[in-house]
């Protein structure tokens, strides 16, 4: 197989690779051993032709009548998207959502080991989350420079963000995974990925009303 490049492939189709390859973890562990486009499209509830599209990136062919070999596939697109080998990466903010977090083990699935955590909160200092011990933010630049950390995960209020930020990128930081509700500066050599919780809740919102509102104003019954 040609090396393929994550750079050539779109950031819509990058979105969809971890739900294919959820798909082909279920099939695999059905002990099933091809799959077709159509069958992806079909439980995912796409069009067959993006999902052929979206897999031409990997460099793997499927053959016609049985698909493609599902153990290639995701190991392909376990390389296309980085996660065959494990990336270690800090959490910031040892709150709610930062302990929720620390105790998701399916990140490793993702490529992702969160290693430690960090807070402001002195009454924090050297206690342990899910087994994550969790230390002082001053000790950020020390341990990132001695564990050759590049990724955090940001999980601290909007007034702390910025703050953190500056200190993460001071620290050597390159990828801040941010669930802060608000928008960091960095500079051009630091990646943001920012998860915006209050997007998906609007379009939640939006969605649940237009169908309470037809299910209210459907066909009236007859006189």
């Amino acid at each position: 197989m040609e090396d393929a490049s994550i750079q050539s492939v779109p950031y819509p189709t990058i979105k969809r690779y971890p739900a294919y390859l959820q798909v082909l973890k279920e099939l695999k562990s059905t002990g099933i051993t091809t799959v077709s486009a159509r069958d992806i499209a079909e439980r995912l509830g796409l069009n067959q032709v993006q999902v052929r599209k979206d897999l031409g990136y990997s460099a793997i062919i499927g053959r016609p009548k049985v698909g493609y070999d599902i153990e290639q596939l995701t190991s392909a697109l376990h390389q296309l998207l980085g996660w065959q080998d494990p990336k270690e990466a800090f959490l910031i903010g040892a709150g709610a959502l930062g302990s929720a977090l620390l105790g998701y083990r399916g990140f490793q699935e993702y490529g992702l080991d969160i290693v430690a955590a960090f807070d402001l909160d002195p009454s924090k200092h050297n206690t342990a989350i899910h087994g994550k011990k969790v230390f002082p933010m001053e000790r950020v630049p020390e341990l990132a420079k001695r564990m050759g950390v590049l990724i955090a995960v940001l999980t601290v209020p909007e007034s702390a963000a910025q703050e953190c930020a500056d200190l993460l990128i001071q620290a050597g930081i390159r990828g801040i995974w941010s669930f802060s509700p608000c928008k960091i500066e960095v500079p051009d050599n630091v990646v943001v990925q920012r998860e915006e919780l209050s997007a998906g809740l609007a379009v939640l919102s939006v969605r649940l009303s237009e169908m309470l509102k037809h299910e209210n104003n459907g066909p009236s019954a007859p006189v």
